[in-house]
């Protein structure tokens, strides 16, 4: 090699390292400027992943302590404690307690305290069973997510049979979804019941 590409190649080698530098000396600046925010950024991350996980394990004891009480109150009915504990603990399993408690006792004025629960499948079931005439099973059955939906116009529509409105409860009949399992039934019942 001659003296000429030894120093074109020293001078290339000066350049890069030059430029490793340059780059070096723009990172530690980059570094020092916005330590102060990539430290708070990994100490939020760090926080917020601490945070979730005490939360879990905070909701999972609160499930646990939840059943426990409802398993109490399964062994003994009367357990005030539990019972308040567990409305504590989870409001919506308390209704749904007190909405078991309700129908197998057959308590009326239980179920309809229940209408206004703020859990949603025993406001409604509540509702249903508290309907007692036919005006308020359709008006049951005319609330677009009602569970029993066409069961309560079954019901309802036999209930006007039964006081001889044959021309509503055909009406009322025909509001049955025509998906329904119930389908045969309202079959049988226009053709016998109503015609």
């Amino acid at each position: 090699m001659s003296l000429q590409e030894n120093i074109k190649m020293v001078k290339e080698e000066l350049n890069s390292e030059e430029k490793f530098f340059e780059k070096a000396v723009m990172t530690e600046k980059f570094v020092k400027k916005y330590k102060n925010v990539m430290i708070a950024s990994v100490v939020a991350v760090i926080l917020l992943v601490g945070a979730n996980i005490v939360y879990d394990i905070s909701e999972e004891n609160k499930i646990t302590a939840a059943n426990s009480a409802l398993l109490k109150l399964q062994t003994d009915s009367t357990d005030t404690a539990s019972l308040a504990e567990l409305k504590n603990l989870s409001p919506n399993l308390h209704d749904a307690w007190l909405y078991l408690q309700a129908v197998t006792n057959k308590d009326m004025e239980a179920i309809k305290s229940l209408e206004s629960s703020k859990a949603l499948i025993v406001n409604d079931l509540a509702k249903y069973e508290a309907a007692a005439n036919p005006a308020s099973l359709e008006e049951y059955a005319s609330k677009q997510n009602a569970i029993y939906r066409d069961f309560a116009l079954v019901q309802s529509a036999v209930m006007l049979l039964n006081e001889n409105k044959i021309d509503k409860a055909r009406s009322v009949l025909s509001k049955v979804s025509k998906e329904s399992s119930l389908n045969d039934l309202v079959a049988v019942l226009m053709h016998y019941g109503v015609k």
